[in-house]
């Protein structure tokens, strides 16, 4: 896979880090296994990773958005108007929220 090996003194560092004895595994067989991890790297970085990851995702330009312009809000009398049935002495009537089921 790869010609990149790990050298005594790191695989030690690495025992130590993962809190593994050099007497509860095979030293052989472990180091293998790492040279063979190094050597994914070997693989994964002969591609491009150059472009950008957000890429992806779909992007908001600001030209689209609304203008942030003040404009005027409801009157009293057209929102009576609509709502004639459920105003009450200057307050809307809504629907109880607080009760047996709350």
């Amino acid at each position: 896979m790869s010609e990149k090996t790990v050298n005594e003194d790191t695989l030690e560092k690495l025992l130590y880090l993962s809190r593994l004895s050099p007497e509860s595994t095979d030293m052989a067989t472990l180091k293998k296994q790492v040279d063979e991890i190094v050597g994914y790297f070997d693989i994964l970085s002969k591609y491009d990773d150059s472009e950008n990851p957000y890429d992806a995702y779909p992007t908001t330009q600001a030209e689209k958005l609304r203008e942030d312009e003040i404009v005027p809000g409801l009157e009293m009398h057209d929102v009576k108007k609509v709502n004639a049935n459920n105003f009450l002495d200057g307050y809307f009537q809504v629907p109880k929220v607080l009760g047996e089921g709350a």
